[in-house]
């Protein structure tokens, strides 16, 4: 008796790399492409009505992101495995992703092969992540992270309670161009390139708590 065919659903906001990667498997017993998305929202809600068995999935899409959506099918409970299949492969979308649940974590630049194979692996329940993020991953194992000092720490719950440099500055009595400075410092250890995303790293690392920012 022949196995079922792995039950995939595909979310990117960009129709044309839906139908690339619908082409892909088409064609293929093993797979069958039971739906697509636009954004994260309706991945959740496909994945709910079409119980698929592993979800490909984009990170930035308007609307709710991917890792987002991760979240939101774990919060419900949903088994369908997630491999993330982007363009981007910096801290600031591995690392989320990864931690959110996904599966998974390829690059947009993956050839046919390697990703049946990887969607293969992932309905089996086994990580399965390209070179690169593999190598970022192992670097944040090996590696640390810088922890940041106390004035950093100062500058960030300041950055958190909407300051801007000039206001830091003046609150900490120190000059623009130091507080310049400590964000820069801020955002290499946290590995981040705004000041969003190291409010939300921070908090997500505990460095920051609900009473900062306030």
């Amino acid at each position: 008796m022949a196995e079922r065919p792995i039950r995939l659903l595909i979310a990117d906001d960009h129709p044309i790399v839906r139908d690339g990667i619908r082409g892909m498997f088409a064609g293929d017993p093993g797979f069958e492409v039971l739906g697509e998305a636009g954004d994260g929202a309706q991945a959740v809600e496909l994945a709910r009505s079409l119980d698929p068995d592993v979800i490909l999935m984009d990170l930035r899409m308007p609307g709710t992101d991917g890792v987002t959506a991760i979240k939101r099918l774990a919060e419900l409970g949903i088994g369908a495995r997630v491999l993330v299949l982007t363009t981007y492969d910096t801290d600031r979308d591995v690392l989320p992703a990864i931690e959110a649940g996904a599966t998974g974590y390829l690059l947009k630049d993956t050839g046919r092969d390697e990703l049946t194979r990887a969607v293969r692996t992932a309905a089996r329940g086994e990580a399965v992540l390209s070179p690169s993020v593999a190598t970022r991953l192992l670097g944040q194992v090996r590696t640390p992270s810088d922890p940041l000092s106390a004035r950093e720490l100062e500058i960030l719950r300041l950055i958190a309670d909407g300051a801007t440099n000039r206001e830091a500055a003046a609150r900490l009595f120190i000059s623009e161009a130091t507080v310049k400075s400590h964000v820069l410092h801020i955002y290499a250890k946290l590995g981040v390139n705004d000041r969003a995303a190291a409010v939300a790293t921070a908090f997500r690392r505990g460095l920051l708590t609900l009473d900062d920012g306030r």
